[in-house]
């Protein structure tokens, strides 16, 4: 019977179903950070109970740490100090895997998870972060849990939930010049709402798909949630494989070659159906960037602020009001040109090494316009120690922008630092809900290119007509 590839890793990982329609399901690896690993680990304590496999289980610090140079465990957030020792001492205890500050290894969950080989084709992993499907870009069935389903998966290797439905999402062509997947993630929201993947398990296909470089799966995949997905994946391939290789927590000799043997097995069969199919053409993608309040209100850099009173829906007429009163946009203003006060690069999103180049390509020989406040954050020690030895940190600064250490940062203030008061930011995270990076702060959602080019130029742009991929370089 022909099966997709979310069935297969649903089924390879099946303990036993349940009476009540839920299943058991088997926990590869289990990844931690210092907001809610603490809580897990100090409650399996209390519990009298053990990690399981403490080799298969890994914690960092990215949350709630400050990214200024020079860091220490002392944070701009109250009691935030208590968080990051409580899981140290908790983390060491327990003899689980720890990236501490100071580790070249520290970083983002999501983007150290994939570099260190953590996450891999075909397992499963679950961390308590809503944006773990991101590790689907390597084909891994992950997804975001709490920190007592924290608890249980350390304590048993398995996890109680019901399956979800199964959604392909196939993007069809190529991608033109300067769209990224970033456009294309944003674009599939926006056509069909942050509620639209709500009970499905997303396979991303396509040409477009199979043309990008892992980085930028790990970026689709990301965003998964706010389209309100369970997990989303894209098959593994020969790219994925020769990704993986040599990384620190990868297979080895013989254990290697059965792995390879086993993920080049992971793809959809020829005939397996899915419960909902969407498919997007890719000539209709352009640069996005969001104008409201929630990862559904994008548009095309060509396009205008909408009208909300052209929406015959009522609620959602009144939300795109609320979101626009919230932003301080009229309807009808062209979205190329709008002022920004911000430009902030990092984040699970977009922080990789490919990011960083990208916009670094953007940047070099220009600077930030007159008083923006611009800010790049690596996603790990080691993406910034790469970054820095191929010259992208003197690219960054020269332009203007501050040089970060590694973490979460400013993709939302829960480290306590924050943007300023109903600032006006163009963020390569992948929230802009109302207060998300700061008081009052209205952000808009772009690819760390369009955030390059925004700073140089002092409003939201087309990076394409900087990069020249849009006609002559302006």
């Amino acid at each position: 019977m022909a099966s997709t590839i979310i069935d297969k890793l649903w089924n390879e990982h099946l303990v036993a179903d349940q009476d009540d329609g839920s299943s058991i399901i088997y926990i590869d690896r289990v990844f931690l950070h210092e907001r809610t690993g603490s809580v897990a680990l100090k409650s399996l304590e209390a519990a009298g109970r053990k990690v399981r496999n403490p080799e298969q289980a890994f914690c960092t610090m990215d949350h709630i740490v400050d990214t200024f140079p020079g860091r220490s465990d002392k944070t701009t957030m109250p009691s935030g100090t208590d968080f990051i020792v409580a899981t140290r001492e908790a983390a060491l205890a327990a003899g689980i895997n720890l990236f501490d500050l100071g580790d070249k290894r520290q970083g983002i969950a999501h983007v150290i998870s994939p570099e260190q080989g953590i996450a891999l084709p075909g397992c499963t992993l679950v961390c308590p972060d809503s944006h773990t499907g991101t590790l689907g870009g390597l084909g891994a069935l992950a997804w975001g849990i709490g920190s007592t389903e924290a608890e249980h998966a350390l304590a048993t290797k398995t996890l109680v939930i019901k399956k979800p439905k199964t959604m392909r999402v196939t993007f069809n062509g190529k991608l033109r010049p300067g769209i990224t997947a970033k456009d294309m993630i944003l674009k599939l929201i926006g056509e069909h709402t942050a509620s639209g993947g709500i009970g499905y398990a997303i396979e991303f296909a396509g040409e477009a798909v199979r043309n990008l470089e892992i980085e930028a799966r790990l970026t689709l995949c990301n965003m998964t949630v706010e389209f309100g997905a369970w997990s989303g994946l894209v098959a593994p391939d020969e790219k994925t494989i020769e990704y993986v290789k040599g990384r620190p927590f990868a297979p080895e000799g013989d254990v290697w070659n059965k792995a390879v043997e086993y993920w080049r097995t992971l793809k959809t069969d020829d005939g397996a159906t899915f419960d909902k199919e969407i498919v997007i053409d890719c000539d209709e993608i352009v640069p996005q960037v969001t104008w409201g309040t929630s990862p559904m209100h994008e548009s095309g850099i060509d396009q205008v602020v909408p009208d909300p009173a052209q929406e015959a829906d009522e609620a959602k007429r009144t939300a795109i009001e609320k979101a626009l009163e919230y932003q301080d946009l009229k309807p009808g203003t062209p979205l190329n040109g709008i002022p920004i006060e911000a430009a902030f690069i990092g984040s699970c999103t977009n922080s990789r090494l490919s990011d960083l180049r990208a916009a670094a390509d953007i940047l070099k020989g220009r600077k930030v316009a007159d008083g923006i406040k611009a800010i790049c954050v690596p996603g790990s020690g080691l993406v910034k120690e790469a970054a820095e030895a191929e010259g992208l940190d003197k690219v960054f600064t020269d332009a203007g922008f501050e040089w970060r250490e590694s973490g979460c940062s400013m993709c939302f203030f829960a480290g306590g630092e924050s943007f300023g008061l109903e600032q006006r930011v163009i963020s390569s995270t992948n929230r802009n809900f109302e207060n998300r990076q700061g008081p009052r702060t209205r952000t808009h959602l772009a690819s760390p290119t369009m955030v390059a080019a925004a700073a140089i130029k002092g409003h939201i742009t087309d990076v394409r007509d900087i990069a020249g991929t849009n006609g002559e370089e302006k």
